[in-house]
């Protein structure tokens, strides 16, 4: 959708929020719970996860957050994009969740300002997300994509970076018809011929490379100013009642970093098996990603430590700026606001060597 629409497209999303928060107050995924878990005893915790190439994948695959909290009920559940995953985390259906920057900038500004922190960078976006025309279309840069239908899943990283992607390249938006799509609707759209071209990640992304052309890819934006990431976050009362969840969730994550710094193969096959690939093909989508070593979790170019929050607040802000000029949130929440909304408490010992 153009960005001139935005402000409809908020007030629909509100709308379809209270519906769902109306539904999901009936149901038994979001009553009866103390904000802490599903359950009733406060003793399940409900993960939201995407099926990208990341040390998330790893620590489902591994079973370690189960192993680590024996008296927890662990409940992964897969959503396709971070639009999803906000609309969980208002409705109460998830406490944690692997989700892009961009969501999570939008989710943390009005009218969403949903109450949930920054626990961990699972990586930060490069070749893993990328904007590809299909062949045959006659696309051969951002500037040809003015007439041409372009998909992007909204409200994600890829729909943050395909605005700044027509921005940089002075391409008015309003003149780019964009649907929003999933990532699997996007695929299905691609093959069918119904698309110029489009803005998403892995895997898709690379199904889409076998009859497309990149234009350019998040690392190129990152470059440009324009970088995007892939965070973990919790609700903040969840972050309240259960920091011993928090502090094990993040030794998991650590610990799959490590496996991807460390032993590549083996985190290629364990990511592999989640995305029902060949080792070798994980491996090749694990290469396109930049992952951080666990200890850089706490400098201050990223969540930063007590007392001290780092740089990733103000690269929350950066994103909501440019969706507040883009008309996609009303405007963008101060960095003090954004600080508060980085929970560094406890991370020093989470990613201790």
């Amino acid at each position: 959708m153009p960005a001139p629409h935005g402000s409809r497209r908020i007030s629909t999303l509100v709308a379809a929020l209270g519906a769902l928060i109306a539904v999901t107050a009936c149901s038994a995924g979001g009553g009866g719970t103390d904000g802490a878990g599903a359950g009733t005893d406060g003793k399940t915790v409900r993960i939201a996860y995407q099926a990208f190439p990341s040390g998330d994948l790893i620590v489902k695959e591994k079973g370690w957050l189960e192993k680590a909290l024996p008296g927890y009920t662990i409940k992964w559940i897969k959503f396709d994009s971070g639009a999803t995953i906000n609309t969980a985390f208002v409705a109460g259906s998830v406490d944690l969740a692997a989700i892009g920057s961009s969501p999570v900038a939008r989710g943390l500004s009005e009218p969403l300002h949903i109450p949930y922190q920054v626990t961990w960078v699972l990586d930060v976006a490069g070749d893993n997300e990328a904007l590809v025309a299909r062949k045959g279309s006659g696309v051969k840069s951002v500037k040809d994509l003015v007439g041409r239908k372009v998909a992007t899943p909204f409200s994600s990283t890829s729909h943050y970076s395909l605005l700044a992607a027509l921005d940089q390249a002075g391409v008015d938006a309003s003149k780019v018809t964009l649907l929003d799509l999933e990532p699997q609707d996007i695929a299905a759209a691609w093959a069918r011929g119904d698309i110029d071209a489009a803005y998403v990640w892995l895997p898709t992304l690379d199904e889409l490379k076998k009859n497309g052309t990149t234009l350019l890819s998040s690392r190129d934006l990152a470059k440009a100013g324009k970088p995007t990431l892939d965070l973990g976050v919790a609700s903040t009362r969840f972050i309240e009642k259960r920091p011993e969840v928090i502090g094990a969730w993040r030794k998991a994550q650590a610990r799959a970093l490590d496996l991807i710094h460390d032993e590549p193969p083996a985190a290629a096959e364990a990511v592999g098996k989640q995305l029902g690939i060949a080792p070798g093909e994980a491996a090749a989508q694990l290469e396109q990603g930049i992952f951080l070593k666990p200890a850089e979790q706490a400098d201050d170019k990223w969540l930063g430590r007590p007392g001290r929050v780092g740089g990733l607040a103000g690269n929350l802000r950066s994103a909501a700026e440019f969706l507040a000029g883009q008309k996609q949130i009303p405007a963008a929440p101060g960095l003090a606001e954004l600080e508060k909304a980085v929970y560094v408490e406890g991370l020093p010992d989470a990613v201790a060597e």
